[in-house]
């Protein structure tokens, strides 16, 4: 469920996976975000999360963000 009581369609339940995925890496590697990372423009981690945001926001149609 949301934050609204609203169930999570399908796009943000994997945000919120991909979520947790990324604070456990940054929880191992005793850092708070992901900017002080040394892998932070390679990192495989951070790629699927900035990707499930972005399929959340527009519900995985593709093209521009829609505001």
């Amino acid at each position: 469920m949301s934050s609204q009581g609203e169930p999570l369609d399908k796009w943000e339940e994997l945000l919120e996976v991909q979520i947790k995925i990324l604070k456990e890496c940054q929880v191992s590697k005793s850092l708070n975000s992901c900017t002080p990372c040394e892998h932070l423009i390679e990192c495989d981690t951070r790629k699927a999360y900035i990707k499930a945001v972005y399929e959340s926001m527009n519900k995985g149609s593709g093209g521009g963000f829609e505001f």
